[in-house]
C-alpha cells in the first residue's frame, strides 16, 4: 500500500476570506472597551494567532485594556455576526476544487488554524466540508501558533509522517510553525502577510491561485 499524504490548511486567509466578520467583530469589542477604531491592517496582521496573543500585539501602546477582557468581547460579538446576521465567511475562488482534485488523488484533508474549534467547524459546515477533513486542530486544546503542537497532533491523529505532509497558509506563522514542526511549508499569495514574509518564514514555494496550489501539492504528495 502507497504511503499516505497530508495537506495541512490554514483556514482563514487560506480556504476561506474571514477577514470582513473578524474586522467587524473587533471593531465591536474594542468600542465596548473604549479603545477606538482598530486599525485593519494590523487586525488583518495577527489573523492566525491565538485571540489573546493577537489582540495583546495590536493593542494601542499605553492601553489599560486587558487583552483577556477585549477577546472575551471578540468572542461574543464574533457570535452575533455569525449566528444573528448570518455571517458566511466566503471561500477563496478555487478552492473547492483544489480540495476536490486532492482527495480524488488520495490525499488526506486537515486543518491548522487559530480559530477556535467550534468557529472552525461553524465555518467549513457552512461550505458543506465538515466531513471533508481527517484532522481539525486548534489552540482549545494547546498552543496556537507558531507553535508545532497543532501539527505533531494533526500528524498523530492522521497516522501520517511528517516528510508526507505539508502546511499550507498565508501568513509567516504558518510557514515557521511548518518549520519548527519538520514538515512542508507552502505559503498562497491571497491572505493576510506579504508573499515576501511568507518566504522570509520559510516557504518553500508560493501559490497565486488555487488551481496552482493543487497542480503543486499534486507533485508534491501524489503517490507515484
Amino acid at each position: 500500500m502507497a504511503p499516505q499524504s497530508l495537506a495541512l490548511f490554514d483556514c482563514d486567509g487560506t480556504l476561506l476570506d474571514g477577514q470582513h466578520t473578524v474586522l467587524s467583530a473587533m471593531r465591536d469589542a474594542w468600542a465596548e472597551h473604549g479603545i477606538g477604531r482598530p486599525d485593519d491592517d494590523r487586525v488583518r496582521s495577527m489573523i492566525g494567532l491565538t485571540l489573546h496573543d493577537g489582540i495583546g500585539r495590536i493593542l494601542p501602546a499605553g492601553s489599560s485594556a486587558d487583552p483577556m477582557a477585549v477577546a472575551a468581547s471578540y468572542k461574543r460579538a464574533y457570535r452575533v455576526h455569525r449566528e444573528r446576521h448570518g455571517a458566511v465567511d466566503p471561500a477563496y475562488p478555487g478552492i473547492a476544487t483544489c480540495l476536490d482534485r486532492l482527495e480524488a488523488a488520495g490525499i488526506l484533508l486537515g486543518v491548522a488554524t487559530g480559530k477556535s474549534l467550534r468557529g472552525l467547524r461553524s465555518a467549513l459546515s457552512a461550505h458543506g466540508w465538515g466531513d471533508r477533513f481527517v484532522t481539525l486542530q486548534t489552540p482549545d486544546h494547546g498552543p496556537g501558533k507558531p507553535n508545532p503542537d497543532m501539527v505533531h497532533r494533526a500528524l498523530a491523529e492522521s497516522g501520517v509522517e511528517a516528510e508526507r505532509t505539508v502546511m499550507i497558509g498565508d501568513t509567516s506563522f504558518d510557514m515557521e510553525m511548518a518549520m519548527a514542526a519538520g514538515v512542508g511549508a507552502i505559503g498562497v499569495a491571497w491572505g493576510y502577510h506579504p508573499v515576501e514574509a511568507l518566504v522570509v518564514a520559510g516557504a518553500e514555494t508560493i501559490a497565486d491561485s488555487a488551481e496552482i496550489l493543487a497542480d503543486v501539492l499534486l507533485a508534491r504528495l501524489a503517490a507515484s
